[in-house]
C-alpha cells in the first residue's frame, strides 16, 4: 500500500510508555565504546554506576530509551505509514535536550509525523518524537527525516535542504576511534534488531559485503567524543546535536571526526579511515548550554 500523506500528517500522535534503568544507560554507553581504558574515572562515569559523579547520561541514549531501538519510529503505526521497510532509509537525525536525561525513569514517548517532503523518487517522512518525563515536562524531542524510495512524486513540497557544510578551514581537532569487529551486534541489544547489522545475507541482498554498523551508533559515539574532550566530560551541558547519515561504517574500522568549534557550535564530519575517507557523518553539529 502506497504512503498515504494526508492521512499520515492528520493522524494523533501516537503515544509510548517508555522506562529505562541504570542497567540500560551502561549497555548503551559499552555499544557506543566506552570504559576503554577500564580504569579510567573519565570512562568510568559512563558504565560504574558507583562512580563518584553518578552515572552520566549521553542525550542520545534517549533515541533507544525503553529498548525500542529508537523511541521515534512509532510514526511506522500512524494510518497511512503502511510502508515497506526495505524501501525505508534513516536520512538524518536531530536531537533537543530540554534537559538532562536521568539514569533511571518512566516516561511517554508522543510521536507524530510533523511534515512529508516530496522529493521525487522518494518521501521523506519528517518524524517528531518528545520524550515526556514522569512530571509530564519534556526530556528531549528529537526529529528524523526517513526517506522512502519509490513513495515520491505526489505533488508535495520538496521541503528545506537543512545543509551545514563544514567550515572552509583546517578543523581545529581531530580524533580517531577504533571500533570492534562485533560492535553492531552489541548495539543491536539497545533495541534496533535489523538484520541489516549483524545477518550476511540481509547485508548482501542491501549491497554490503558484510553487515554494517547502525548510524545511531557512529553518531552517538561522535556525540560522546566531543562530551569528552571538549565539554570536559559534562553529558548534561549539550543542549542539541544533529546529524546526517552520508555513507557507511563497517565494525572494525576507524571512526575518523574533524571538529570544528565555530558561532554556532562545534560543526563536525565524521568518516571511514580505512576507506579513504569515505563519508559517514555529515552537515553534523553539536551545541552546547
Amino acid at each position: 500500500m502506497p504512503l498515504d500523506v494526508g492521512k499520515a500528517i492528520s493522524a494523533p500522535p501516537v503515544r509510548t510508555d517508555v522506562r529505562w534503568d541504570e542497567h540500560d544507560v551502561r549497555l548503551y554507553h559499552l555499544a557506543l565504546g566506552a570504559g576503554v581504558p577500564e580504569t579510567d574515572p573519565r570512562e568510568l562515569r559512563y558504565v560504574y554506576e558507583g562512580h563518584e559523579q553518578g552515572l552520566h547520561v549521553l542525550p542520545t541514549f534517549g533515541v533507544v530509551a525503553g529498548g525500542t531501538g529508537g523511541v521515534g519510529f512509532q510514526v511506522f503505526d500512524l494510518p497511512g505509514v503502511d510502508i515497506d521497510l526495505a524501501n525505508v532509509l534513516h536520512g538524518g537525525q536531530e536531537i533537543t535536550v530540554h534537559r538532562p536525561l536521568p539514569a533511571a525513569a518512566r516516561a511517554t514517548a508522543v510521536t507524530r509525523a510533523a511534515a512529508v517532503h516530496d522529493k521525487g523518487k522518494a518521501a521523506v517522512i519528517v518524524q517528531e518524537s518528545t520524550l515526556l518525563g514522569e512530571d509530564g515536562e519534556p526530556l528531549m524531542t528529537q526529529r528524523n527525516q526517513i526517506f522512502v524510495h519509490g513513495e515520491g512524486g505526489f505533488g508535495g513540497e520538496r521541503g528545506p535542504s537543512e545543509r551545514l557544510p563544514a567550515p572552509d578551514r583546517a578543523p581545529d581537532l581531530v580524533i580517531e576511534i577504533p571500533t570492534l569487529r562485533q560492535q553492531a551486534l552489541l548495539y543491536r541489544l539497545t533495541g534496533d534488531w535489523n538484520p541489516l547489522h549483524a545477518d550476511p545475507a540481509t547485508a548482501r541482498r542491501a549491497g554490503h559485503d558484510r553487515p554494517i554498523l547502525h548510524g545511531l551508533c557512529t553518531f552517538g559515539m561522535s556525540v560522546k567524543a566531543v562530551a569528552d574532550r571538549l565539554l570536559g566530560g559534562d553529558a548534561g551541558a549539550i543542549a542539541g546535536c544533529r546529524t546526517r547519515f552520508a555513507g557507511v561504517f563497517f565494525p572494525g574500522e576507524t571512526l575518523r571526526l574533524r571538529i570544528w568549534d565555530t558561532d554556532d557550535g562545534y560543526r563536525l564530519t565524521a568518516t571511514a579511515a580505512d576507506r579513504a575517507d569515505a563519508p559517514v557523518l555529515t552537515d553534523a553539529r553539536i551545541t552546547a548550554r
